[in-house]
C-alpha cells in the first residue's frame, strides 16, 4: 500500500489558507493546520470588546477554517520570536510597518522546524503570484524558499503551476494537473472555487490579518518606540494600540481614551499600570495616561478627557485621579473647547 503522505498548511484564517488546505485534502494528503500567533492579529480583539461591533461573529477564523476542514489546528506563540521580524526586519516594511516578507521567511521556517520534529513531508500556503506588492511576487517567493531553508518542501496549490514543480509534485504525492495557476490580486478565481467546493462563509478577502499593515496602528507604534526612545514592545503595549482613542498633547505623555463601556471596560484592567481619570460627575471615557506627568499635564489630560464626555457643553466636570499606587484625588476641570483639540494630538 502507498504510504498517506501529511503535509503542514499554514493557516491565518482567510480565503486562500482555506482553499489551499482543501485542494491538497482532495488529494488523499493528510493535513493538519499551523497558526502562529504573534499578537498582532487582526481577529478576535477589538471587535470582541467593543458593543458596536456585537453583531459581528466572534470566531477566531483560523479554528473556524480548521473547523470547516475537519483538520486538527496547531496554535503557536511565537510573539517574543517574532519581536526581531518586527523591530530588524532584513526586507524592509511595507506601506506601513508591515514587515511581509521577513514574516512569511519567518513563518515558513518555523513549520520547516515543525515538520522535521513531527514527521510531516511538506508546507502548504495559499500565497497567489501577484496578490501581496511585497511578499507574493515571484522574486519574493524565491527568496521565501531560500531564507526559510525549505527547499523543495513548499507547495503552494493555488499558483503551483505558475511555478516549477516542487517535491510534492515530483514524487506523485499531488498531481500537479489538479493544482491551479491563479495569479494577480484579483479573488474572483477563488472565490468561484469556494462556490465549487460549497464553501459560502468565509473571512472577506481584506487588506490581511495583522494590525501592522493598517495605517494608524503603525502609526502609534512608531509613537510608542519613538516616545521610549527605543524599538522595543511588550504584548500589553501592542493590545493597548488596538483600543481607544491614542493622543499625544505633550512630547513626554499620550492620553488612551475609552471610546464606549466595552474599552472603559478593558483599560480598567491597566489603572496599576497607569494613572487613570474616572469620569464622576457626567457618563464618560475612562482615560489612562501614559507618561510621567506632573500637576499640570494632569489638568491637561482631564480637561482633554472631559471634551469626549457627557458634560462636554457643562460648565465644570467632576472626576477622580486615580494613581499606580492605588492613591485618589478628586478633580474639578473645565472641558476642553473643541476648537483647542488640535488634530495632530491624536494619533
Amino acid at each position: 500500500m502507498m504510504q498517506q503522505r501529511r503535509a503542514l498548511a499554514l493557516i491565518s484564517g482567510g480565503l486562500d489558507s482555506l482553499l489551499a488546505a482543501r485542494v491538497v485534502m482532495e488529494q488523499g494528503i493528510h493535513v493538519e493546520g499551523v497558526n502562529f500567533y504573534t499578537g498582532f492579529c487582526v481577529e478576535g480583539h477589538t471587535h470582541a470588546i467593543r458593543k458596536k461591533d456585537r453583531a459581528r461573529p466572534k470566531r477566531n477564523n483560523a479554528l473556524w477554517v480548521a473547523e470547516q476542514l475537519g483538520i486538527k489546528l496547531h496554535i503557536i506563540d511565537v510573539t517574543e520570536q517574532y519581536k526581531d521580524v518586527v523591530i530588524n526586519p532584513k526586507h524592509g516594511y511595507g506601506a506601513n510597518l508591515n514587515p511581509c516578507l521577513d514574516c512569511k521567511c519567518f513563518m515558513v521556517g518555523k513549520a520547516v522546524e515543525w515538520i522535521g520534529e513531527h514527521g510531516f513531508d511538506f508546507i502548504i500556503t495559499g500565497e497567489v503570484v501577484g496578490q501581496r506588492p511585497m511578499s507574493q511576487r515571484r522574486d519574493t517567493m524565491r527568496i521565501v524558499v531560500r531564507e526559510s531553508q525549505v527547499g523543495e518542501r513548499l507547495l503552494r496549490p493555488l499558483c503551483a503551476k505558475n511555478l516549477p514543480p516542487t517535491l510534492p509534485e515530483l514524487e506523485g504525492w499531488v498531481d500537479r494537473e489538479k493544482l491551479y495557476g491563479f495569479s494577480g490580486r484579483s479573488r474572483k478565481p477563488q472565490m468561484a472555487l469556494a462556490k465549487q467546493f460549497g464553501l459560502m462563509d468565509y473571512a472577506q478577502p481584506a487588506g490581511g490579518c495583522c494590525f501592522l499593515t493598517d495605517e494608524a496602528y503603525s502609526r502609534k507604534l512608531a509613537d510608542l518606540w519613538e516616545s521610549r526612545g527605543a524599538r522595543e514592545y511588550e504584548l500589553d503595549d501592542i493590545m493597548l494600540l488596538k483600543v481607544g482613542r491614542h493622543l499625544r498633547p505633550r512630547p513626554h505623555f499620550k492620553l488612551i481614551i475609552g471610546r464606549e463601556e466595552g474599552e472603559n471596560n478593558f483599560l480598567q484592567g491597566y489603572q496599576r499600570r497607569f494613572p487613570l481619570l474616572r469620569m464622576i460627575s457626567h457618563p464618560g471615557p475612562l482615560t489612562l495616561i501614559d507618561g510621567e506627568v506632573g500637576a499640570e499635564d494632569v489638568e491637561l489630560a482631564a480637561c482633554i478627557a472631559a471634551r469626549f464626555s457627557a458634560g462636554r457643553d457643562a460648565g465644570q466636570v467632576e472626576m477622580q485621579l486615580i494613581d499606580r499606587d492605588g492613591s485618589e484625588q478628586m478633580l474639578q476641570v473645565f472641558p476642553m473647547p473643541v476648537a483647542e483639540v488640535r488634530l495632530e494630538w491624536y494619533l
